[in-house]
């Protein structure tokens, strides 16, 4: 039975290429190190006008599309309620989409941009400060969720309406690449995005396990070592395990939904207990900025440094564009989980609510959290930027929360908010992860499946934490994603052609859910109408 539904070239495919990546690193660490690092500013030096044409290409498609025929293509049968509320659609997204890195980013990024601000501008001038408010909510908001939306159209669009019970990117851009899908180059393609999405995984630990680190520091006094850091890296795994092998809704569904409850209760103890009129007063003044200059952030590059006529501050290129690359990485992961939570939902809502509520969040996070880190620096009640440069970012973070009343309560909830939003994120990627290498769904993935990538998603990364080597495999696979880049654009090429002649005018019927009927009688004779329609139920384990 395993033998018809896995999908082995796939499977032993992305295992292989990250143990060709992991070993060498492992083996020859220094010059490893050197060797990707080289490879990254190369990449980001000299495309990185491709990931800035990328980011605010994505963005102005998904605007087109939601106000298109194909924006209103409902996802499943027509009549059908959506299988997960608002609320829990919403919490499962951002925790997938997000993760721990949020709370690291939220709270000390403004400091870098203080520090060294974008447009050549003076560090730590008045103009400095405006800008930190506002560069951290652009990163995180419209093209961050636009990319991570993109592979999410033509993905549940095939799925939910073509009844193809797959989930793979491959699979998503067939109607571009044909029979070509079912050999080599698709088994390529789903290579690449695993191995993106390993390696991004190995991002968000390496910035989510000293911070929790530090956090169990703050209220034990236990010492920091790789000892400790290990022990929490195990600890999130059985968390997330746990969750994948309960399945979506018993698992994940339940673990977002404590998450969201948990980021709510905190941002709001911050706003009400901290400089309530500060934080309110600055971020509505960051929105603005960003309004008012979103296309010049997004377009801003150096072109001119390169000649010697100014001088470079290589911000484009150590933030925006290296921020578009690592969202790349990460979104057909983020795009598969968005589709299969999307059922009973419209194209047009699937993409305005990820981006909307994506957006959302992100500035409540950066407008809360890092507001109140700046108003500390900027009133000289807590000197973040000597403590940084001290201490290091991870114990920095704990102590801008510990400066709240009720500090070792305030400190626990974050610490414990930082391992669930590791579990979430791990868990949704364990599952996806699993339903790539299978070459259907019936159900769920097989429950052996989605626990083996779950541990492996922890394995590299545990063991390059021991060989300090963390941010070399994050590196690795910001370069090992150049190529997703096209795969991108494939994506979209797909949806369009597939979509666009489903509701093409036909008999002079107009409405595209009319057009798409046939599809939903062949899902049907193929027994593909109740594809994940009980989403819990495990077969053949």
């Amino acid at each position: 039975m395993n033998k018809r539904i896995m999908d082995w070239p796939t499977f032993s495919g992305a295992l292989a290429l990250l143990l060709l990546v992991t070993i060498p690193l492992v083996l020859f660490r220094e010059a490893g190190k050197q060797v990707v690092s080289e490879a990254n500013t190369f990449m980001t030096g000299n495309f990185g006008f491709l990931y800035m044409a990328m980011g605010l290409g994505v963005f102005a498609f998904l605007i087109f599309v939601a106000f298109s025929k194909n924006g209103h293509v409902k996802l499943g049968e027509e009549g059908e309620e959506k299988e997960f509320n608002t609320f829990s659609w919403a919490a499962m997204l951002f925790a997938a989409g997000i993760g721990s890195s949020i709370l690291y980013w939220a709270v000390i990024e403004w400091v870098y941009y203080y520090q060294g601000p974008p447009f050549g501008l003076t560090a730590e001038s008045k103009e400095a400060i405006q800008w930190a408010t506002a560069y951290g909510i652009f990163h995180w908001g419209p093209i961050a969720w636009a990319i991570y939306t993109l592979p999410a159209l033509p993905i549940a669009y095939f799925f939910y309406v073509r009844k193809k019970p797959v989930l793979k990117v491959s699979e998503a851009v067939r109607p571009v690449l044909g029979k070509w899908v079912d050999g080599p180059v698709g088994t390529v393609v789903d290579v690449l995005f695993m191995f993106g999405l390993m390696g991004g995984a190995g991002t968000t630990l390496a910035l989510g396990t000293p911070m929790i680190a530090q956090g169990v520091n703050y209220l034990t006094g236990i010492p920091v070592t790789l000892g400790m850091q290990a022990v929490i890296m195990l600890v999130c795994t059985g968390i997330f395990a746990i969750s994948s092998y309960s399945g979506l809704k018993k698992g994940i569904k339940v673990l977002s939904d404590i998450n969201l409850w948990l980021v709510l209760f905190i941002l709001g103890f911050i706003l009400i207990f901290g400089p309530t009129r500060f934080i309110l007063e600055t971020t509505f003044n960051s929105v603005g900025i960003l309004l008012d200059n979103f296309f010049k952030m997004a377009t801003w590059m150096e072109p001119f440094g390169n000649l010697g006529q100014f001088e470079e501050t290589g911000f484009p290129e150590g933030w925006t564009i290296f921020y578009w690359a690592w969202w790349l990485v990460y979104a057909p992961f983020v795009g598969l989980f968005v589709a299969r939570i999307s059922r009973g939902r419209t194209i047009r809502e699937m993409i305005f609510g990820t981006m909307v509520y994506g957006t959302l969040g992100c500035i409540l996070f950066f407008g809360i959290m890092g507001n109140f880190g700046l108003y500390m620096q900027l009133t000289g009640q807590f000197d973040a930027i000597a403590f940084m440069d001290a201490n290091g970012a991870p114990a920095t973070i704990v102590e801008i929360i510990a400066q709240l009343p009720f500090s070792n309560l305030l400190v626990l909830v974050f610490t414990v908010l930082a391992i669930i939003f590791l579990a979430t994120t791990f868990d949704s990627s364990s599952y996806i992860l699993a339903s790539v290498v299978q070459k259907e769904i019936d159900g769920e993935p097989k429950r052996w499946n989605r626990l083996f990538w779950a541990f492996a998603l922890c394995l590299m990364p545990l063991v390059l934490l021991f060989l300090g080597g963390l941010d070399t495999l994050q590196t690795a696979s910001i370069v090992g994603g150049f190529p997703l880049i096209f795969i991108m654009v494939l994506l979209a090429w797909s949806f369009m052609r597939a979509s666009t002649a489903d509701i093409k005018e036909e008999d002079g019927y107009e409405s595209p859910t009319i057009h798409i009927k046939r599809w939903r009688k062949e899902g049907k004779r193929r027994g593909g109408s109740d594809v994940l329609r009980n989403s819990d139920k495990d077969k053949n384990d």
